[in-house]
């Protein structure tokens, strides 16, 4: 009894990882950002949130101001933006914008022009999907669902059938102009966060969450 109980919960996770894998976006070098170019594939362990980096020798201490740009929608071909709608695409940029001068200004003070032993920040916002409508939310409460997203929040993958956000950060020296950093990221909420599955876009918002943390993190 026990195995007939077995075989269908095994067919049920293989369908939901195969329809979960084919889903989801992967990030690209985006070809209409400043620092495309400069930008090399991730060999890291990281690279599944950050598939694109380029990084300059540099000491984050000597800097002590930060300037953010306004965040830019990215309207390149390449975009990932899918069936995002304009005026949710704006909802987005807006909510970056916020979240990441918020958590910039506990690490440093706000600048209002570029100068000396300042940071000059640009921000992109390259694409997003949206949570899949009732299959995202009952993939937490079906068995085959909670197997997968329980796998995938160890590797720290995406949830089935759950929202993203990707997106470009390019870091600039205040005073020369040089590119410091620059990466393309995609985030998302850790695959067993229930509540991020509610909502269209709370899942990228979730996202961007984490990707204002992990850029103050990485300017210590």
């Amino acid at each position: 009894m026990f195995t007939h109980k077995l075989v269908p919960l095994l067919i049920s996770v293989t369908a939901a990882l195969s329809l979960a894998a084919c889903a989801g976006v992967q990030p690209v070098a985006y070809t209409a950002i400043s620092s495309s170019s400069q930008l090399k594939q991730n060999r890291d362990g990281d690279s599944g949130k950050v598939p694109y980096k380029y990084a300059a020798p540099v000491n984050w201490s000597r800097y002590i101001q930060v300037m953010l740009e306004p965040v830019a929608v990215y309207q390149g071909t390449d975009n990932q933006f899918g069936d995002v709608k304009n005026e949710d695409r704006t909802e987005l940029a807006n909510y970056m914008a916020e979240t990441f001068a918020k958590k910039l200004a506990k690490r440093f003070d706000t600048a209002k022009q570029a100068g000396p032993n300042a940071l000059r920040i640009k921000l992109t916002l390259t694409g997003a999907e949206k949570t899949t409508p009732i299959v995202g939310q009952v993939m937490h409460f079906d068995i085959a669902g909670n197997l997968y997203n329980g796998v995938q929040a160890v590797r720290g993958g995406q949830g089935a059938f759950g929202g993203s956000v990707s997106y470009a950060v390019e870091i600039y020296d205040g005073s020369s102009g040089k590119l410091l950093k620059a990466y393309v990221s995609k985030q998302y909420p850790n695959a067993m966060n229930l509540p991020a599955a509610f909502g269209s876009l709370s899942a990228a918002r979730t996202g961007l969450d984490k990707g204002a943390d992990a850029l103050v993190d990485q300017l210590h």
